[in-house]
Parts: C-alpha cells; structure tokens; sequence
C-alpha cells in the first residue's frame, strides 16, 4: 500500500518553513487525515498556530475532532474554496507561510488559487509549493500536471522570489517562493 508517507518525505518538506518562533502556517487544501496538520502543530507549538484549509466540511471536522482529542488549540480548521480571491477567513498578510501540497493540480483555475494563497502571506512570508512531477506511474493525468517552469516564469509576476526547489518525493517537486511585497 502507498502512503503519503512513502510517497513525501514530509520532514524534508517542512525544514522549508521560515526558522521563527510563533509561527503562523497554513496547509491549503490540506485533505484528509492532516498529513501536515499534526506535524506542523508539533513544530509551532502551543504559541503558533496552524490552519487547516479545505473545501470539504468532513475533512475539517475530522481534523478538529482529532486536534481536540490531542489537545492542540493552535490548530484551527478554516473552510474555503482556494479559488475565489479573499474567499479564505485568513487575514491579508497573516502567514508566515503556506503550504500548496498536491492541490495545484486539482484546481479549475491555479492561478486563482496561487493570488488567494499569496495574499494571505506576509511580505518575506513562504509558499511552499510541492506537485507531481512530470514522471509519474500513477497520480494525476498528464493533463493536471502542474508544469514546475511555468511556475517559477509566473512567480515574478506574481510578486513572489524563487528561494529554492527540492525533491521531497521520488515522483515530485518543490518550490519554495518568497513574497517580495
């Protein structure tokens, strides 16, 4: 059986998070069983905090339900559709950084989803962008492959630096932007 877990290092993708205290990260179109959740809780602590974002109210409550039963009030669940511009009830300017994982992919309109998920960033904030890469066995159709060169051709227009890639899966990459204003 192939996990997440098998198929992404998630340390590794979490060593790309800003080195702060109290930090305030979201993983957008997070999915079920908050992979990255419960791990970014244990790494902001009880003074940062994590916000859960997705389009499906069951996941949500699936990952509060845990969150109450692991007592770790920094993790709040906020429900949303990534797609519509200032749609997600996270304040402008609010994160330190935000996780884009698997989820570019699945969107109708990526570059709407990429403007929602800057504009929730501080200035010299992250987004953290991992997808498939172009060699895949299984995963998403060629089709909602997520181009990594027309990613970092968009970034400058969309205020964001390339900071750094690296491979956090045998069958992905990863982008690590910073927002420049």
């Amino acid at each position: 059986m192939i996990t997440k877990n098998s198929l992404l290092n998630i340390d590794l993708i979490l060593r790309e998070l800003p080195p702060k205290n109290n930090l305030q990260v979201a993983d957008l179109g997070c999915g079920n069983f908050g992979f990255f959740i419960f791990p970014l809780a244990t790494l902001v602590g009880k003074h940062g905090k994590v916000y859960a974002v997705d389009i499906i109210k069951s996941i949500l409550d699936d990952i509060s339900r845990r969150a109450r039963l692991e007592n770790l009030p920094q993790i709040e669940t906020v429900w949303s559709n990534l797609e519509v511009y200032g749609a997600t009830k996270i304040e402008a300017g609010q994160l330190d950084a935000a996780l884009l994982v698997n989820t570019l992919y699945q969107a109708g309109n990526s570059l709407d989803m990429l403007k929602e998920s800057i504009r929730m960033i501080k200035t010299g904030g992250r987004l953290i962008i991992v997808e498939w890469d172009d060699e895949y066995p299984f995963g998403p159709s060629q089709e909602q492959h997520v181009d990594s060169a027309k990613l970092k051709t968009a970034s400058s227009k969309l205020n964001l630096e390339l900071e750094s890639e690296f491979r956090p899966g045998k069958f992905h990459y990863g982008l690590v932007f910073k927002k420049l204003i």
